[in-house]
């Protein structure tokens, strides 16, 4: 049996079973039989966890073997550090992991890692299960570099609602890189995200509005009644139309379920509240993931109801 040799993640080096006297030919054997899978060269997992892991999960085992593979010699960086601090892999590509080299300015694709260059100095860097990482406002600037435009500002929006950095922490690091190549295509990422987007559905309908020139929503607006009671935050607002729109997707309802309450209760709950809202003369339109890959009608909908003076 060879669990002992996995680590808490379920990874393990080729030297380590070498170093516990299980050789080459039984390390074959036991790939071969299914008991040990490789992800890399001289990296391996457990396969029965490797099967049940989500796409971000097993980016951040194969993540874990680079990592001791290399040592101290390396940061993990750019979206692989994001992948480690909980960002959504929404759009990102997970088969190689990110490591900025710290003792070295050559940048190579090998094996499933890809070693950037770039000087990090020690407010760039921190320690993280053991290893070094770039920290949060690095990483969020690293990333957004090499992500097109809606998956680097969904990025961006999740660091800052996780409270991991704010826009003055963005301003104050870009500023302090404007020799990079990539400095003017980040500080344009960087201008679009914004504080209050919850959801990567969220996000991409803020910048789908930006893009049809829509006229800009307030974020997370308080609803009350005539009473000044709290009715509910709605997503995105336009109170001179006394105009919201929701966005309408099942992990929303996961994250705001109540203690001791099923997704079901989740959903009606919300409905009574959009109800509540209508009352108070609000119009209430939901949007899905369907109308952001088909935005036309929903589009022209949003756009009607904007022209129309409040009631």
């Amino acid at each position: 049996m060879i669990e002992h040799l996995f680590d808490e993640h379920g990874v393990t080096l080729r030297r380590d079973p070498v170093a516990t006297g299980v050789h080459d030919q039984a390390i074959l054997r036991l790939r071969r039989s299914g008991s040990l899978l490789r992800v890399r060269h001289g990296v391996y997992v457990d396969p029965m966890r490797w099967e049940t892991a989500s796409p971000q999960l097993r980016h951040l085992m194969l993540s874990r073997g680079v990592l001791r593979m290399y040592g101290d010699d390396v940061a993990l960086s750019h979206t692989s550090a994001a992948m480690a601090y909980g960002a959504p892999d929404w759009a990102i590509p997970l088969k190689d992991v990110h490591l900025t080299d710290l003792y070295s300015a050559g940048e190579r694709r090998q094996a499933s890692v890809h070693h950037h260059q770039g000087a990090c100095d020690v407010h760039d860097v921190r320690r993280l299960g053991g290893h070094w990482i770039t920290t949060p406002v690095r990483t969020a600037l690293d990333a957004a570099s090499v992500l097109p435009r809606s998956p680097a500002v969904v990025l961006l929006d999740h660091f800052l609602h996780a409270g991991l950095l704010t826009k003055a922490d963005l301003a104050l690091s870009l500023s302090r890189r404007q020799q990079w190549s990539s400095h003017l295509d980040v500080l344009l990422k960087v201008d679009q995200s914004q504080v209050g987007s919850e959801s990567i559905g969220e996000s991409r309908a803020r910048l789908l509005f930006q893009d049809h020139g829509l006229a800009t929503p307030v974020l997370q607006f308080e609803i009350h009644d005539d009473a000044g009671a709290l009715i509910g935050r709605a997503d995105f607002a336009w109170p001179s139309q006394r105009l919201i729109v929701e966005f309408d997707g099942m992990t929303k309802y996961h994250r705001l379920r109540r203690p001791g309450e099923t997704v079901e209760q989740a959903v009606v709950r919300e409905k009574l509240r959009e109800d509540r809202m209508r009352d108070e003369g609000w119009t209430v339109l939901r949007m899905t993931w369907w109308d952001l890959e088909h935005p036309g009608p929903f589009v022209g909908r949003l756009q009607s109801r904007l022209a129309r003076p409040a009631a």
